[in-house]
């Protein structure tokens, strides 16, 4: 664990893996030291935000250094169901970096319930992990300029949803026709850390 102040309000906390930031995120997520107005997981970090009125980044440093992550939390959360059409212009491309056929891709996604680690790219973009899952897929080496909302795809040891038009270098697996953010949703987005998903081929 390494921390290092971000600009005069903010503590990052330098972790070796994603396992180690969820169980950190949990402890923190539940118990956040005094002083602390938000806590943003990432792939190997977590942000701790402060109010410099009621705290000081010494304090919020100590607090962290004494707290006991809580392991496992990937089993905790809402389940969402996302019924996906998978047909994305990379499924076949994706199963072939993977040795599998694309039956065999949708089986291995559809198969375990993914569990969203933290959010950024884009507001309501979630990054999800598949604990055993042996997710590998390098993102395509030309980023497509125009990715449809809705669309489900695989990058690293990610699964995430589009939650609208956007650039992308992700492999495009499929689509969904749920709404993943919606302004007029409350909460606004439909993933975020901690919730499980579960993907399901559509009819």
């Amino acid at each position: 664990m390494r921390l290092l102040p971000s600009g005069s309000a903010a503590l990052l906390v330098e972790l070796d893996g994603l396992d180690d930031v969820l169980a950190l995120y949990a402890a923190l997520a539940d118990a956040p030291p005094a002083g602390v107005v938000d806590v943003v997981p990432a792939a190997r970090t977590v942000l701790l935000v402060t109010d410099p009125a009621r705290t000081t980044l010494a304090a919020v440093a100590d607090a962290v250094r004494t707290t006991v992550p809580r392991p496992g939390d990937r089993q905790h959360g809402e389940t969402v169901e996302l019924p996906v059409h998978y047909d994305g212009a990379d499924l076949a491309d994706a199963a072939d970096l993977l040795g599998l056929t694309p039956g065999e891709l949708v089986e291995r996604h559809t198969g375990a319930a993914w569990t969203v680690a933290f959010c950024g790219f884009a507001p309501g973009f979630g990054y999800l992990v598949q604990p055993g899952g042996a997710w590998d897929v390098p993102r395509r080496s030309t980023p497509r300029t125009k990715v449809p909302p809705g669309s489900v795809a695989l990058a690293g040891e990610f699964s995430g949803v589009y939650p609208r038009e956007s650039p992308g270098g992700w492999q495009l697996i499929g689509r969904t026709d749920v709404a993943v953010f919606d302004l007029d949703r409350d909460p606004a987005a439909l993933l975020r850390p901690g919730t499980r998903v579960r993907f399901v081929a559509a009819s």
